[in-house]
């Protein structure tokens, strides 16, 4: 399982445009640790796996899933100079759009 999710938040990673080192800021971890997980020889801590899937707008369980689909409310930033601080707001902001779908499905339901 771990070579899955390595492979997924490389995915996603890459299609935010972040490198590792922005991972790594964010998580309050060393960039070897992310280098790491990538290549499914370590894992992360739930807390962890939760932080990112609200930085990448998506489930922990799409990320621990075996094909990772794009988010809807996934958004390209094609910046290295983005600071940890930077990927605290928009995993925030993600975290209310991720809620806000979760109220609407059980609306419906």
């Amino acid at each position: 399982m771990a070579n899955i999710i390595g492979k997924n938040i490389k995915t996603l990673r890459v299609e935010m445009g972040l490198s590792q080192s922005n991972i790594a800021s964010f998580l309050n971890v060393d960039q070897s640790l992310i280098s790491k997980v990538e290549k499914g020889e370590r894992i992360l801590s739930a807390d962890m796996l939760e932080k990112l899937a609200c930085l990448f707008g998506v489930s922990i369980d799409a990320i621990e899933g075996s094909a990772i689909e794009a988010s809807s409310l996934s958004f390209a930033f094609r910046s290295s100079n983005l600071s940890a601080k930077d990927l605290e707001t928009i995993s925030a902001i993600n975290r209310i759009a991720l809620n806000s779908e979760y109220m609407a499905e059980l609306l419906k339901g």
